[in-house]
């Protein structure tokens, strides 16, 4: 009698102390970036439509350059203009330093004409670093992927004016999901960050571990809840940003 109040009593410490609870979560992905241009100017062509997979390096889309044409062209004028002031400059100060070894002219002029070169030659740095900054935003007109993965938002169109601060393009990294879900607060003293869950995705017959990542606090207090994020085995799965998953937790009551 004895030894079965002993069994029944752990029973109950351990149905009492155990328990676990069922969550609905979401795939999302833990590297979505979002896409822009770094310059302004009119969108010449897209390459890629929502839904389309593209590879690292890969071409997105490709800003009219006329802008930084006129640019180009105007910052070879004006350093054509000045190497032209400095050849006529240098001439100049060739016959009135022969002029001044001949005591034929002031020390004076020959100064002002050294000092008018130091001044164009100065003229000519700026007029070549302003060339080489035009040619340098040439390679930011075709935008490129950053990394793998999946276009899932696509807010411009051939014809239109790209801004700097307007997302483009969202792209999502297939090879860093997770599995978000929220818990509520009753329930966050019984979990902890690296405990393991079991994963149910049934849209593609998924089951599989996983493991707690992160609790972060909702940013709307009045649900009194937490975001858990999960990283889990895909099992070599085809998987997407958005899918339906289950999630069983094994919440303790211990304090």
């Amino acid at each position: 009698m004895k030894k079965l109040f002993i069994i029944i009593s752990i029973l109950v410490v351990s149905i009492t102390n155990l328990f676990s609870i069922e969550l609905s979560g979401t795939v999302i992905s833990d590297n979505e970036k979002i896409i822009s241009s770094r310059y302004m100017g009119f969108i010449k062509k897209v390459y890629v439509h929502e839904g389309d997979f593209v590879k690292k390096g890969q071409l997105l889309y490709e800003i009219d350059s006329s802008n930084i044409d006129s640019n180009k062209q105007e910052a070879l004028l004006n350093l054509q203009i000045q190497e032209n002031n400095l050849n006529n400059v240098k001439t100049n100060y060739e016959r009135y330093k022969r002029l001044y070894e001949k005591d034929l002219v002031p020390k004076y002029d020959l100064e002002q004409l050294e000092l008018k070169l130091k001044n164009i030659e100065n003229m000519i740095s700026i007029a070549k670093a302003k060339l080489k900054e035009v040619n340098f935003q040439y390679k930011y007109l075709k935008i490129t992927a950053p990394n793998n993965g999946l276009i899932i938002k696509k807010s411009i169109k051939s014809g239109e004016m790209a801004m700097p601060t307007s997302p483009a393009i969202i792209l999502s990294d297939l090879d860093s999901l997770k599995i978000k879900t929220e818990i509520n607060e009753s329930n966050l003293g019984k979990i902890k960050i690296g405990q393991e869950v079991n994963i149910l995705i049934e849209s593609i017959g998924l089951k599989t571990k996983g493991k707690i990542e992160s609790i972060i606090p909702n940013i709307q207090n009045m649900t009194h809840s937490f975001s858990v994020k999960i990283s889990f085995d895909k099992m070599n799965k085809k998987l997407y940003p958005g899918m339906y998953s289950k999630i069983y937790f094994e919440l303790s009551n211990n304090e």
